[in-house]
C-alpha cells in the first residue's frame, strides 16, 4: 500500500515539475513549460501512432490533389470523343457535341478544359504521342522495314491522325514545348521507318517523311462539308493502295518534288 501511493505522489510530482496535464475526453494532453510559462497541447493518439512507427494519415487535401479513377476515365473519354468528332467535322465542332459524343455533363468537360484552345491542345498531344507510340511499336514487331512502315500506316489511321492536319489552323499555341517535343518525337521515329525500308531497297526513292505524312492525313478523314456515313470502312482498304504504290520498283514517275518535313511546315 505504501508503494503504491509513492508511487502516484512520484507521478504527480513529474507532472507538476513539467506542467503536462490530460484534458478529459479530448484524448490530448497539455504541457506547460515552467520555465517559459509556454503552453502546448498534444494530441496523444498521434504521439502514440508516431511511436509505435506508423505515419499519419493523409489529409484530405493531400487526397483531393489525386485525381480520382472516374475523373481520369472522364477525362480521357471527352479526349477521345473530341479526336472523333475533330477528324468528322473539324475543330470548330461544338463542345456539347463532344460532351454528348462523350457521354458526360458540359460541366464536367469544362471543368477539364476551361476553353477550346486547352481541349484542342490536349487532342493534339494525345494523336501525335500515340502516334510516336505505334511508329516504335511497329520497328519493334517487324524485321522487315517495308512491313514495320505498313504496319505504322495503319495504325496512325486508327489513331485518327486525320484529326491533327484540320487543327494546325486552329486557334491554339501550336509552338506550346509539349506539343513541339512531342512533334518533333513522332517526325524522327517516321523519318526512321522511311530511311531503314529505302535502305532496304524496298521504298521508292523518289518520296520523303512528309509524303507518308500527307497521304495519312489525307486519306483517314472524310472530304470537307460532306457527309461520308461509314467512311471508315474504306480508309484502311484505300492505306494499302498507297503502300503498294510506295513499293519499289516504281511503276511511274511522281511529279513535282518530294514533300520533306520543311515543306509541311512553311504550309
Amino acid at each position: 500500500m505504501r508503494v503504491a501511493v509513492e508511487t502516484v505522489a512520484k507521478g504527480a510530482a513529474q507532472a507538476a515539475v513539467t506542467g503536462n496535464t490530460a484534458q478529459p475526453g479530448t484524448g490530448r494532453v497539455t504541457r506547460t513549460d515552467t520555465g517559459t510559462g509556454s503552453v502546448t497541447r498534444t494530441d496523444t493518439g498521434r504521439v502514440a501512432e508516431a511511436a509505435a512507427g506508423k505515419s499519419a494519415a493523409p489529409t484530405a487535401s493531400c487526397r483531393a490533389a489525386r485525381p480520382r479513377a472516374d475523373a481520369l476515365r472522364n477525362r480521357e473519354r471527352i479526349v477521345s470523343a473530341a479526336r472523333e468528332l475533330f477528324v468528322e467535322f473539324g475543330p470548330d465542332v461544338a463542345l456539347d457535341d463532344v460532351a454528348r459524343r462523350a457521354g458526360v455533363g458540359n460541366a464536367t468537360l469544362y471543368r477539364n478544359f476551361p476553353d477550346r484552345a486547352a481541349l484542342t491542345h490536349e487532342v493534339v498531344l494525345a494523336v501525335t504521342s500515340r502516334t510516336t507510340l505505334r511508329a516504335e511499336e511497329a520497328v519493334a514487331a517487324e524485321s522487315d522495314p517495308f512491313a514495320a512502315l505498313g504496319r505504322f500506316v495503319h495504325a496512325a489511321a486508327d489513331e485518327r491522325i486525320g484529326a491533327l492536319c484540320p487543327m494546325i489552323s486552329g486557334v491554339f499555341d501550336k509552338d506550346h514545348p509539349d506539343l513541339l517535343a512531342e512533334r518533333d518525337r513522332l517526325e524522327e521515329a517516321v523519318a526512321g521507318l522511311v530511311s531503314r525500308a529505302q535502305s532496304a531497297g524496298r521504298l521508292r526513292t523518289d518520296i520523303a517523311v512528309g509524303d507518308v505524312l500527307v497521304a495519312l492525313s489525307q486519306l483517314t478523314r472524310p472530304l470537307p462539308g460532306i457527309a461520308c456515313q461509314g467512311i471508315d470502312r474504306f480508309t484502311h482498304r484505300h492505306l494499302q493502295l498507297f503502300l503498294d504504290g510506295l513499293e519499289t520498283p516504281a511503276r511511274s514517275e511522281l511529279p513535282g518534288s518530294a514533300a520533306t518535313l520543311e515543306d509541311l511546315r512553311r504550309s
